[in-house]
């Protein structure tokens, strides 16, 4: 498998296990949240469908950029949480679905950057 490849699957998993850890935390505690609990089930939705995207439509950049702003809007809303809050929600960055959602979501960034990158070089270079 090309590395371009690997990248992909790399990046398709980390929206996967980001899915899979909003699903555990909304069954723990998030469903009864106005706010948090209804984006929970959206990232829990997103991120089988972005990673579907990834994996199958290679000919375009709008899954790269999706994964990557999946990545930064979950990271950014996490932030607020430990900071200032998030629609009444303050964690503590203390039990492994924090961690695993941290790592996950660093890894629809960082992956979906990666994969974008050639396409903005051989863009650049054909303006």
């Amino acid at each position: 498998m090309a590395v371009g490849g690997a990248l992909r699957v790399l990046t398709a998993l980390g929206l996967l296990g980001s899915a899979w850890v909003h699903l555990v935390v909304w069954r723990d505690w998030a469903r009864d949240e106005d706010v948090v609990g209804p984006l929970f089930l959206v990232n829990v939705a997103a991120g089988p469908v972005l990673a579907l995207a990834v994996l199958a439509w290679r000919g375009h950049w709008l899954p790269e950029l999706a994964a990557v702003a999946y990545g930064a809007a979950t990271l950014g809303a996490y932030a607020l949480s430990l900071t200032v809050g998030f629609f009444g929600v303050e964690e503590q960055f203390r039990t492994d679905e924090e961690v695993w959602g941290v790592i996950t979501e660093a890894v629809c960034v960082l992956g979906g950057a990666a994969l974008l990158g050639p396409r903005l070089r051989e863009r650049g270079r054909r303006a």
